[in-house]
């Protein structure tokens, strides 16, 4: 586009419009500019319908999902979208503030900790069996993020609270089942209550095509691998940034704070696009970037 075209179209306002439709994309995908990432999308109505398999663990690795700890909160200096250390069991800066803020006996610190405690996140290999929106989408694999509400369906067909419910392992080829993904916006949030676990089968009766479609998930410890983490140090200076603080919060004893109570489950963002052995990225340090910050709060 030359720099004419470019006078042009401000003119016009279409620039403008341009962005606001990239946003609105973005809302509705999820915008992560990763290949690997499948997300639903809703209607105009807020309410949205999949059909999803949920896949055994990559060859090589025991467990069928991951999971992962992330902050996302705004401070005088900015964002602070930050991947957490507790993820792979070290301390992280963020959360030790919390916990001081937590023991400090003032009402209005426990109010700062809630607005920026971590969230848990959890991502599995998926067989997307119905996309309607998308059908491009189906019979493909892709890594799938999702909150604490679709894991305990997960444990919940798991572990069945009644008697005449039999449990099943949803990761299973043979016998698994099909997960009907069932959006409808609430209050402003999507609400997964009306999600349901099908009948149990077989993902495919052809053994070999199933052979080949489990060579084709992804690594899912380089959701947690070291790289997708910053260091203490590292973390602590953004913190302090973010927070407008000279000097680094004072590190604390593990005490009562709770950070795992009420979490919600913020995205962290993927980045590159890579093989089954590369890692996640995690969140990009640019949080002045509006594209990027609308980017990663469209995936909450």
């Amino acid at each position: 586009m030359s720099f004419k075209d470019l006078k042009k179209q401000s003119s016009l306002g279409s620039l403008t419009q341009k962005l606001v439709k990239e946003v609105e994309k973005m809302n509705t995908t999820g915008g992560s500019g990763d290949d690997r990432l499948w997300k639903p999308e809703v209607d105009k109505t807020g309410n949205g319908y999949a059909v999803i398999r949920f896949l055994p663990a990559p060859e090589g690795e025991d467990i069928p999902w991951a999971k992962i700890y992330s902050h996302a909160f705004q401070g005088p200096g900015g964002w602070y979208i930050e991947n957490s250390l507790t993820s792979v069991g070290k301390k992280d800066p963020v959360s030790e503030h919390n916990r001081e803020l937590w023991n400090s006996g003032n009402e209005s610190d426990k109010d700062v900790v809630r607005r920026q405690k971590r969230k848990l996140s959890y991502y599995a290999n998926i067989y997307v069996v119905k996309d309607p929106t998308n059908p491009q989408n189906e019979g493909g694999v892709f890594l799938y993020k999702f909150g604490k509400k679709i894991f305990d369906k997960i444990m919940e067909a798991m572990q069945p609270e009644f008697e005449d419910e039999s449990p099943i392992n949803p990761f299973d080829f043979w016998q698994g089942a099909n997960f009907k993904l069932k959006i409808v916006k609430k209050d402003g949030y999507w609400n997964y209550d009306k999600s349901e676990f099908d009948t149990v089968s077989p993902l495919l009766e052809d053994e070999d095509a199933l052979e080949a479609l489990w060579g084709k998930e992804y690594s899912l410890a380089a959701v947690n691998a070291a790289d997708q983490f910053k260091s203490y140090e590292d973390l602590e200076k953004r913190l302090k940034y973010v927070l407008g603080q000279k000097q680094p919060a004072r590190r604390v004893d593990e005490e009562v704070f709770d950070e795992d109570s009420n979490r919600g489950s913020f995205t962290p963002d993927f980045k590159n696009k890579a093989p089954v052995a590369a890692a996640v990225a995690s969140a990009s340090s640019d949080e002045d970037d509006a594209l990027s910050y609308f980017q990663k709060l469209a995936e909450e």
